[in-house]
């Protein structure tokens, strides 16, 4: 069994033509190939390791060859892209549940600050990040937006709503919109609930000092797991980038890695 960080034929061949390419007479020495690159690049993500420990013997390139790859590659949205490339595989193999979304906030620790920071409730304070996920109803991720830990997880759900990707995949127009939103307590909110109807969303969310829906939380926790299978991903599960948009570009590989998995099962 290969190692988790080792690219196969077959995910390569949906990565290589969304990269950029290089110009033919770039200055300088040959460049690591791109899916050596890559390779360092998921070494560091699963393994959570700073770029300057990245063991050059694996043949990667040093950690700040492959740090000035993934800068290159998410100035051009390579990973959002291949992450909307495999919701519609998903979808075209009939594995997204399209009977319900879900959405949830996971907490992770912010070691360097930067923009998409705050003191988090959860750890004293400290700098932190949340996770804003919305999920189909098996747990797929669609979309993950990241703000300051100390962000109210209803503050970011009409956007985090709004933030799903049409998803092609099957004739017709693309689908980006569920008939039923699963969420907890944090999510009350009869503004929130206003703005789900008038999207053709039914919100189904417990209310505040009121008995509990029966069954909400067999259902709900698939969010729950997939923030869990994100935060898998060592770099994720704590936040080492400075820049918010390096760290979201972690962010859309892990999705993407995720969804990945669930196509070849």
């Amino acid at each position: 069994m290969s190692a988790p960080w080792v690219v196969d034929d077959e995910l390569w061949a949906l990565i290589e033509p969304l990269l950029p390419p290089w110009p033919e007479r770039s200055p300088g020495p040959r460049p690591v190939p791109d899916r050596l690159c890559l390779q360092g690049v998921l070494y560091v993500l699963y393994t959570g390791i700073g770029w300057e420990d990245l063991p050059q013997e694996l043949g990667f390139g040093s950690g700040m060859t492959c740090w000035r790859r993934l800068r290159r590659w998410t100035d051009a949205g390579v990973f959002d892209r291949l992450h909307r490339i495999l919701l519609a595989e998903l979808n075209a193999a009939g594995r997204i549940d399209w009977s319900r979304a879900v959405m949830d906030g996971g907490h992770v620790d912010a070691k360097k600050g930067g923009p998409g920071t705050g003191p988090s409730p959860v750890n004293r304070g400290k700098p932190g990040s949340k996770h804003h996920v919305i999920t189909d109803g098996e747990g797929t991720p669609l979309k993950v937006i990241t703000t300051g830990g100390n962000m109210p997880d209803i503050s970011m759900a009409v956007t985090l709503l709004d933030s799903v990707p049409p998803i092609a995949g099957r004739v017709g127009r693309p689908r980006f919109r569920f008939p039923v939103l699963l969420a907890d307590k944090g999510y009350d909110s009869k503004g929130f609930r206003a703005e789900c109807r008038r999207r053709g969303t039914e919100p189904i969310i417990p209310q505040r000092g009121r008995k509990h829906i029966k069954g909400l939380g067999r259902l709900r926790y698939v969010v729950e797991q997939g923030i869990a299978l994100l935060h898998q991903f060592r770099r994720l599960a704590i936040r080492w980038e400075r820049h918010l948009d390096l760290h979201e570009a972690f962010v859309s590989l892990g999705c993407a890695l995720i969804c990945w998995r669930r196509l070849i099962k």
